[in-house]
Parts: C-alpha cells; sequence; structure tokens
C-alpha cells in the first residue's frame, strides 16, 4: 500500500503539493483500519481535484476566492478570452430570469401587453378572465373600474374569477410554503403580486400598508401573530390552497376597490368559469409593455413575474391553458434556435425565476444567453459599473452582464463562502489569465 501512495501525491496540482509530506508522514504512521481511514482521507482529496472541486488547479487568477464555482469572460463577438471551468454545470439562481427574458422578448415580442377579460352576466355578477398578468395591482384595478363605469357598469353583485387558463401540473418548482414575498404561488389572476402589505401598530391594530391599497379581511388572518411593524407577506403559506386563496384575495381586493368608489351591489365570490350567455364587457390592457415588465422584473429579481412570463410564453406557443410543460418545450426551443443545440443543452431548467436547485447552467452557456440578450442589455441594473444580473441562494453567489468595456461576463459560485464582488473588481481591472483553448 505505502508504494502506492507516492504515485497519487505526485499528480496533485502545485497548489496542493504543500500537503504531501504531511499526509504521507501521518498515512505512514497509520496501521490497520486507520491507515485505510488514511487512505479514504486522501482519496477524497483526490477525487475533489479530478472533480474540479478544488479551484486552485483551474482558476489560478482567483484560486483564494473560487472554491466551488466558474467564471468566463467573452468579447462582444462571442468569442471567450478569459475562463475557468466553463463547462462545469452549476446552480444558477436568479441569473436564469436572462434566458426566461430572451425567450419572452422572441415569443411575445417587446410590446407585448398582457389583459384581463371582463364579462357580466344578466344578474350584474362580474366575472374576471386573467393570463397570468403580473401587473394586476390596486393602481390598475382603479382603472379597471373607471373603464367598466365608462362602459354603463354602475352595478356589481357577485364577483367570480375564471381561471380556466392555466392548468398547472403543480406550484413553482423550489417554491417554499413561507410567508416570504418570494414564495408567493403563480395563477391566471393574481393581485398585488399575490402578498398583502400590511403595517401593525404598537397597538395591534393592522392597517394596509400602502395607500393604494384597501384594508382586506385577509390581512388580519395573515398578519395576527406578527409583532409591530411593516411587512409584505406571501398570501398562501404552509398547508394553503393556491387556488381559492388566489381568488378570495382577487375578489376581496376588487370588492373592496368597488365600494370605495361607490359603484353598487353585493353577492357570492369565488371561482365559476364564464357562463356562455355573459357579455364580455372590457378588455384591460396592462398599462406596461413587456420591456418595461422586464425591466422590473430583473431590477427586482421578481420571481413572481418571472414565471408568469415563462408560464405566458407556453400557452402563447402552444395554445391555452398555461402548463409548465409547454414553458419548457418553448423556452428549450428559443433557446436552441438562439444560442445553438450544444449552448442551449447546458442550460437546465424546471422554472423561469431560478427558484429550483435543480436547474443548473455553465458560463460558457450563459456567455451565449448574454450575447443573444445583448440589444436588450439596458433592461439589467447598473452595479460596479457593469449592467449586472445577480443570483443569489444560500450558497449560490451569481452573477452576470457586461463589464465596462462591453465584454459579456459570467461568475458561478455554489460554495460558502461569497466572494463574487471581489472576483467583479478583478475582472474590472482586467486581472485574470486569457483562456486557453
Amino acid at each position: 500500500m505505502p508504494t502506492r501512495q507516492k504515485p497519487l501525491l505526485r499528480v496533485l496540482p502545485s497548489c496542493l503539493k504543500s500537503i504531501e509530506s504531511p499526509l504521507s508522514s501521518v498515512y505512514k504512521n497509520m496501521a490497520g483500519g486507520s491507515r485505510l481511514k488514511g487512505f479514504l482521507v486522501m482519496f477524497m482529496v483526490w477525487n475533489c481535484v479530478v472533480s474540479g472541486q478544488i479551484a486552485c488547479a483551474a482558476c489560478p487568477s482567483f484560486s483564494r476566492l473560487i472554491s466551488n464555482g466558474a467564471y468566463a469572460i467573452a468579447d462582444s463577438n462571442g468569442r471567450i478570452v478569459a475562463a475557468c471551468q466553463p463547462d462545469v454545470p452549476l446552480i444558477p439562481a436568479s441569473i436564469l430570469k436572462i434566458p426566461t427574458a430572451l425567450t419572452a422578448l422572441s415569443i411575445l415580442g417587446s410590446q407585448y401587453r398582457f389583459k384581463t377579460l371582463f364579462y357580466m352576466d344578466s344578474h350584474h355578477n362580474l366575472y374576471i378572465k386573467g393570463f397570468g398578468d403580473p401587473l394586476l395591482i390596486s393602481e390598475e384595478i382603479t382603472l379597471i373600474y373607471t373603464a367598466l363605469m365608462i362602459r354603463g357598469v354602475d352595478r356589481i353583485n357577485s364577483l367570480f374569477v375564471d381561471n380556466s387558463s392555466f392548468a398547472l401540473e403543480h406550484q413553482v418548482p423550489g417554491r417554499e410554503a413561507s410567508a416570504n414575498p418570494y414564495d408567493a404561488p403563480v395563477g391566471p389572476v393574481v393581485v398585488n403580486f399575490n402578498s398583502v402589505s400590511v403595517r401593525i401598530t404598537r397597538q395591534h391594530t393592522i392597517v394596509s400598508g400602502e395607500a393604494e391599497t384597501p384594508y382586506l379581511p385577509i390581512m388580519k388572518e395573515l398578519a395576527q401573530d406578527s409583532l409591530p411593524g411593516t411587512y409584505r407577506i406571501n398570501i398562501c403559506q404552509q398547508s394553503c390552497h393556491p387556488d381559492q386563496q388566489m381568488a378570495r384575495y382577487t375578489t376581496e381586493l376588487f370588492r373592496a376597490i368597488q365600494q370605495s368608489m361607490k359603484i353598487a351591489g353585493q353577492g357570492d365570490t369565488g371561482i365559476r368559469s364564464v357562463p356562455a350567455d355573459a357579455e364580455l364587457v372590457y378588455t384591460h390592457y396592462s398599462s406596461k409593455t413587456l420591456e418595461e415588465l422586464l425591466s422590473s422584473m430583473l431590477k427586482y429579481s421578481s420571481n413572481f413575474i418571472a414565471n408568469l412570463v415563462y408560464l405566458s410564453c407556453g400557452a402563447h406557443e402552444y395554445g391555452y391553458p398555461a402548463t409548465w410543460a409547454k414553458a419548457h418545450k418553448v423556452m428549450e426551443q428559443v433557446l436552441r434556435q438562439q444560442l445553438g443545440e450544444k449552448a442551449a443543452s447546458a442550460i437546465v431548467f424546471e422554472e423561469g425565476a431560478g427558484l429550483s436547485r435543480n436547474n443548473r447552467v455553465t458560463s460558457r452557456a450563459m456567455l451565449a444567453a448574454l450575447n443573444a440578450f445583448r440589444p436588450y442589455s439596458s433592461l439589467l441594473r447598473k452595479y460596479q459599473g457593469c449592467l449586472t444580473k445577480s443570483g443569489s441562494m444560500k450558497r449560490i453567489y451569481n452573477y452576470a452582464g457586461y463589464l465596462p468595456n462591453g465584454r459579456a461576463y459570467v461568475v458561478l459560485l455554489n460554495q460558502r463562502k461569497n466572494t463574487r464582488v471581489a472576483i467583479l473588481k478583478k475582472m474590472r481591472k482586467g486581472r485574470y489569465a486569457p483562456f486557453v483553448r
């Protein structure tokens, strides 16, 4: 056994040579089971090296900053000029929103606007049929009621949500049942990002946290156990039934704004399909174009917007109702067309926001996406002088965007320590080794 040890250690990269002597000494002084343990320890070290986990061998320019990750930089023609482990698949988190945005711009077009249909039956009941508009917020609902009044609607009795344009196999992959707004569910008719803004006074009075939104009964239910302060709370937590909760929130908000605008009527609420004899009285188009919506999605990293856009792409291309399968199919199709088969196959995704830890990208594939996205680079926010999209989860710290000189860059870190800012600073100064093909 000891004679086999030396060749193994001899092939360790230079940055690990310093551990050769101590390991050999420890190993030679072991006996029996302890010696076997010593061999296993050294085997684990070697396995780390060959699998690319010890980055000092692969990333000499960033050996102190990257322990499990990759980076790459490309010129304006897409040619890689610097890279470390460009073909290692890693969890992308929210930088996946760049391929999602690219898909949406290709399928829907930059001037696309989400629509919501409003029907009335002979009993003055209002039916809301949506198609996943992410910006159906309180201010938009006020505009909708104004438009309905102009069209002669002066009474609304029952309020129903028709959710037939979505047939999701499940809720968002990677979504948790937490109170955090980024875990909000998605659906065809959704208001205020499926989260409520509340303020709790020192006297423990619960009030709306925003002037545009009236107080709603759902606010008390969601915030009653919280301490004084201001919160934005996901409407669907723990054992919540998403469809029922989304319909409840929507109809509560519509009813409250109806009353504030002095429109008569009262009645039931819930989920119900538009009856055949109901009349389409108004089609509401979002105040924001897709390009404006994507700017908000990327700058504020909205998972909610990203997945509604993603689902809408699939339905637009393959027909309603929207499903995860249709969305996945269309994004694969767009990426193959725009990035090529090899790069597209290196972007693995279960949803469009980057929530799932089963998503994977390589830095080479992300560079290809950035090259295709270059005409829309201004949609990214500016950070450290660079147009940048960040991606963050527990032990995931990623950047993707464009350096001040116009070169596309990617930093993928799936490690304990967040060193992405230091890496970006070195990139900006040109402190990286040239890429050797």
